[in-house]
C-alpha cells in the first residue's frame, strides 16, 4: 500500500525514536468501496485505488481480489495499522457495490451501506448511530461517501464486511457497547497512531455514554484486564454495559459520568494507582506521576501500623513493596486509609459517590475504603 506521505518504516521509525502509523478501519474501508465501484462502472477492479483523509490528504492503497466470490466490484483493502498494536491489522476490509434496487430510497446520501459478516451493528442507543444501523462511525461514513461520489453519481448499496471480525471485536469492548456479530469501522483523522491516547481516551468516553444511555446511574471503572476481572465478580448485579477499563483516565471518566447524569462511581484497582488518586493525580500515567512515598508513610503512621510497614513505605518507589508488607504484617489499616483518601479526592473531582476497592495483584479483593 502507499501513500502519498508514506508512514516510517519500521527501521527508519527506530533510528528517529518514531513509531510507523497506520490506517483506520474507515481509511480502509473508504479505499475498498471506492474500488468496488469502480469496478461496478468499468468492469474491471483497479490495482491501487487513492481517497481522501479527512484533513484533504491522499493516500493510495493496493487493492486485492476477494478470496470468497470474487468479481470486480467486490474488493479488498488489508488494514495496516503500523506499530498500534491494534486487533484489526492485517483485516481484509471488503466492499461489495451494487446498482441500488428499484424502490429503495439511498440512506446514506446517494447509498445503502450495509454491515455484513464480521461488521458490528448497533442494538443500544448512546453511539450516535440509530439501532439496528451497521456500526460505521460518522466519519468512516462520510468518507465513504465522498470517495463513492468520486466514481459515480449513481445510487448504490455497499456491503461490507471483515472475515474474522467477528473474532477480532470479541477482543474489544464492543460488546459492551451493544455492537454485535463484529468489529466497527472507526477513525476521525484516518490514521492509525501508535499507543494513542487520544483514541483510548474517546473509547473511554464512549462506553460512559453508552452506559448513561441505557438509563445506568452507577459506572465502574478498572485500571486494566485483571481489575475489570475482579469489578465483574464482586459486582455481579450490575450490567456489562456499566464496566469500563479507564487505564490512565479515571478523571476524565469520572467527570464525564457526572456530566452525563451518573450519581455513582466504583473504582476497582491495585494499590499503585490508588495511591495516586490519593494523592489527587487523575492522570495515572506512570511517566506522569509517580507514586508519594510520603504519602505512603503517612497513612501507616495515621493507621497505627508497625514500624517495619512505614519503612517500607520509602523503601522503594513502588506501592506493592509497601502493599506486601501491609499484608505480610497482616495490618490492612494503611490500605483502608489509603482507600478513603483515594474516594475523597475523585468524590471531590467529580460530585459523584465513588466506592474504591483494592485488589492484589492476582485480581482478588482485599480492602476498600471507608
Amino acid at each position: 500500500m502507499r501513500t502519498t506521505e508514506p508512514p516510517l518504516s519500521p527501521d527508519v521509525a527506530a533510528k528517529r525514536g518514531g513509531l510507523r502509523t497506520g490506517w483506520t478501519t474507515g481509511t480502509c474501508a473508504s479505499a475498498a468501496a471506492k474500488a468496488a465501484a469502480i469496478g461496478l462502472t468499468t468492469g474491471a477492479a483497479p490495482a491501487t485505488v487513492d481517497v481522501a483523509l479527512p484533513d484533504g490528504r491522499r493516500v493510495t492503497f493496493d487493492v486485492e481480489s476477494a478470496s470468497e466470490r470474487p468479481a470486480p466490484n467486490r474488493c479488498v483493502v488489508v488494514k495496516d495499522a503500523g506499530d498500534d498494536p491494534d486487533c484489526t491489522d492485517g483485516a481484509r476490509i471488503t466492499a461489495t457495490v451494487e446498482p441500488l434496487p428499484p424502490g429503495i430510497e439511498p440512506t446514506d446520501g446517494q447509498a445503502v451501506l450495509v454491515a455484513g459478516p464480521g461488521v458490528g451493528t448497533i442494538t443500544m442507543p448512546g453511539l450516535g448511530l440509530p439501532v439496528g444501523a451497521p456500526a460505521i462511525n460518522p466519519v468512516p461514513r462520510r468518507m465513504i461517501l465522498a470517495a463513492l461520489a468520486e466514481v459515480t453519481a449513481q445510487p448504490l448499496r455497499v456491503v461490507f464486511e471483515v472475515p474474522g471480525g467477528e473474532a477480532m471485536a470479541a477482543k474489544t469492548s464492543n460488546a459492551r457497547l451493544g455492537i454485535v456479530s463484529g468489529i466497527s469501522i472507526l477513525g476521525t483523522t484516518g490514521v492509525v497512531r501508535p499507543f494513542s491516547t487520544a483514541s483510548y481516551r474517546a473509547s473511554v468516553v464512549q462506553q460512559v455514554d453508552v452506559a448513561a444511555a441505557q438509563g445506568e446511574r452507577t459506572i465502574v471503572l478498572a485500571t486494566g484486564s485483571r481489575s475489570d476481572a475482579a469489578a465483574q465478580r464482586l459486582l455481579p448485579h450490575l450490567p456489562a454495559v456499566c464496566f469500563v477499563e479507564v487505564g490512565d483516565f479515571t478523571g476524565i471518566a469520572l467527570r464525564h459520568a457526572a456530566a452525563a447524569g451518573m450519581t455513582h462511581a466504583v473504582f476497582v484497582g491495585m494499590a499503585g494507582k490508588i495511591a495516586k488518586l490519593a494523592a489527587g493525580v487523575m492522570m495515572t500515567h506512570f511517566h506522569r506521576s509517580q507514586v508519594d512515598g510520603e504519602l505512603l508513610a503517612d497513612v501507616a503512621k495515621a493507621a497505627g501500623a508497625p514500624v517495619a510497614v512505614v519503612e517500607a513505605a520509602t523503601a522503594t518507589a513502588t506501592a506493592r513493596h509497601f502493599f506486601e508488607a501491609c499484608m505480610e504484617a497482616r495490618a490492612p489499616a494503611p490500605l483502608q486509609l489509603l482507600c478513603a483518601k483515594a474516594k475523597a479526592a475523585c468524590e471531590s473531582h467529580s460530585g459523584l459517590s465513588v466506592d474504591v476497592l483494592m485488589v492484589d495483584f492476582d485480581g482478588d479483593q482485599v480492602v476498600a475504603g471507608a
